[in-house]
């Protein structure tokens, strides 16, 4: 059974539900409004969805202007992303794998995760300018523990029984290492990945509201310091579109890379 193929028109049509219901709203004069005192509050705080559209449109189609701001925001985010996700995989092994450094590095490691991190952007921002780099390195604090946890916990929950005998089979630290501990902890990482997308947006955006003079954070800085509601929100859109791509992304390098694991449905049929 092929669940995606039969729920998409579900997830469509709520889509398409939620956007109705928040047009009816946000137009004056189509619904009471409970809410607000008069119908006009209810577009100024939330936005009019046939205006954001056309916002969006606007950046992508007529002006044409968004793409520049994009693509730094695009590659602040990547950067992040790999970056973080690679020290966070290579911490992670190390330290699972080394119980003396772990034990010795461990009430460091959950004073700095416990660091609400977000305060760290303004030294950032003096340490390494308001160019990209700030940004990127925001990220990287956001996107590290995730995949370091993960990965972490991954290798330590790996089968006794299973090393066991692959130490019998003769494998040495490599093929252990490889046959082993990283298909153990692939599924630990690639679920922290699916989470670490979203964080690498924040880095990029929250470093963008702090300094900068480009990048969507910026257009959405700009567009606040004016009340500009609609471009506030075609800004968000256009964020998690681009999220839910990178997403997906993800998703197609996990189902690639876990071919070896049993389905659902494989599953019960065993």
């Amino acid at each position: 059974m092929n669940r995606p193929r039969k729920l998409w028109p579900w997830q469509a049509g709520l889509l398409v539900a939620i956007f109705g219901f928040w047009h009816l709203m946000a137009t004056p004069g189509l619904l009471p409004n409970f809410m607000f005192d008069n119908d006009r509050q209810a577009s100024f705080f939330f936005g009019e969805p046939v205006k954001i559209m056309a916002r969006i449109w606007a950046w992508f189609v007529t002006d044409a202007d968004i793409y520049r701001h994009l693509l730094v925001t695009l590659t602040e985010t990547l950067l992040a992303f790999g970056i973080g996700s690679a020290l966070g995989l290579g911490a992670g092994l190390w330290l699972a794998l080394s119980p003396v450094a772990s034990g010795i590095l461990e009430p460091y490691i959950k004073a700095a995760n416990s660091m609400p991190r977000i305060i760290l952007a303004p030294i950032f921002s003096v340490w390494f300018g308001l160019g990209i780099a700030s940004k990127v390195a925001l990220g990287v604090t956001l996107v590290f523990f995730i995949v370091f946890f993960n990965v972490y916990q991954g290798v330590k929950e790996v089968s006794p029984v299973v090393l066991a005998n692959a130490r019998m089979l003769g494998a040495g630290p490599k093929q252990l290492l490889r046959h082993v501990y990283l298909p153990s902890a692939t599924s630990w990482v690639f679920s922290s990945l699916h989470t670490s997308v979203g964080l690498a947006f924040v880095g990029a955006v929250v470093g963008e509201y702090l300094g900068s003079s480009q990048g969507v954070g910026y257009l959405i800085l700009q567009a606040e310091g004016t009340f500009d509601i609609n471009t506030v929100m075609a800004g968000i859109l256009v964020l998690t579109a681009f999220a839910l791509v990178l997403d997906a992304a993800v998703g197609k390098v996990e189902k690639r890379l876990m071919k070896w694991q049993p389905k659902a449905g494989e599953t019960e049929k065993l």
